[in-house]
């Protein structure tokens, strides 16, 4: 290759690996860079399904074939957070919402909780787990099999609580869902063909930068109207986004009591994934038809998921290590 050629793409190139190394800060400015330009927002919405494509190729791409046959020898633990983020979780915030009345004195809203809850976890999840000290192995395959499951799962929910809220039928919308992730993991797989899982692992920190940079895209094209909404009404606004951070964290920790049994580090790591709803999936299937107070709530739950691994990261560290010295305790008793 000639050198002004390997010049211009060691450029762009060195520029995706020191992004990729930003890590969790990179993630968390995200949220903020997408409020504070509103104008990029509306320069990046029509490209919210593209960048949608591009995340879950990304990983699919990613996606270590040894250690998700590994974990499916062992299929309990992996089949019981399967079921919970698939089947538990959208039932117990339907029967909630509903019981609540919020389906009646603010619909939009509850679109937004059911549509939360009837998502997969987002794809980026396992590298966030991985990101903040965790081991993602299991997050990464739960997240395999909830993916797989969800065009279904997600059909079934939207037939008993949505009825006619959404602008798509039931069955539409499992279709989409199905569509989507068949053609990302056609796409995914074809580039592993192509390039090789080695030249994909060796290439670690510039993906990671690249994935950065489509989150932004995600983040922008979802988040540009908050500081125009916030300006307009201020105190709901406020309050959609205490509902988001509250959301998300009742998920993460509801989910490691639940799993605590399997170790605080394992359960912690499954409930980082649980709380980590893939909206982007559901406003490519529904083609972003929602209500206003739908697209605010999708907006506002970006600060929890750009922010969470940011400000958890000391705790994950902390289980960590505490899983370390109980497992050199053993290892030392035993020998």
């Amino acid at each position: 290759m000639p050198s002004i050629l390997q010049t211009l793409f060691a450029l762009p190139l060195r520029a995706l690996t020191w992004l990729g190394d930003q890590g969790t800060r990179a993630v968390a400015a995200i949220a903020f860079i997408a409020v504070a330009v509103p104008p990029l927002g509306t320069l990046l919405r029509p490209y919210v399904t593209e960048a949608i494509f591009l995340l879950l190729c990304i990983s699919f791409m990613r996606v270590d074939l040894v250690a998700l046959y590994g974990h499916l020898r062992r299929p309990a633990l992996i089949a019981s957070a399967t079921a919970w983020t698939t089947i538990g979780v959208p039932l117990v915030v339907g029967l909630l919402a509903h019981g609540s009345g919020l389906d009646r004195s603010s619909p939009g809203l509850f679109l937004a909780l059911m549509l939360q809850a009837m998502a997969s976890p987002m794809m980026a999840a396992p590298a966030l787990a991985a990101l903040i000290g965790l081991d993602a192995t299991l997050p990464l395959v739960t997240l395999v099999t909830a993916t797989a499951l969800v065009p279904f799962t997600a059909s079934l929910f939207a037939s008993l609580f949505l009825g006619d809220m959404l602008s798509i039928s039931p069955l539409t919308l499992g279709l989409k869902l199905l569509g989507i992730l068949a053609v990302s993991l056609i796409g995914a797989t074809a580039i592993r063909w192509i390039v090789g899982a080695k030249a994909i692992q060796r290439h670690k920190r510039p993906i990671d930068g690249f994935n950065i940079l489509i989150l932004l895209v995600f983040a922008s094209a979802v988040m540009g109207d908050v500081a125009h909404d916030f300006v307009a009404d201020p105190v709901f606004t406020i309050g959609v986004a205490l509902l988001a951070f509250a959301v998300y964290f009742t998920l993460l920790t509801v989910t490691t009591l639940i799993f605590r049994r399997a170790g605080y580090e394992r359960a912690f790591a499954v409930g980082l994934m649980v709380s980590q709803r893939n909206l982007g999936l559901m406003l490519a299937a529904t083609a972003g038809a929602l209500p206003p107070a739908t697209w605010l709530y999708f907006a506002l739950t970006q600060f929890p998921i750009h922010l969470a691994p940011y400000l958890l990261t000391p705790i994950a560290r902390r289980l960590t290590a505490r899983a370390d010295t109980a497992r050199a305790t053993v290892a030392g008793s035993s020998s």
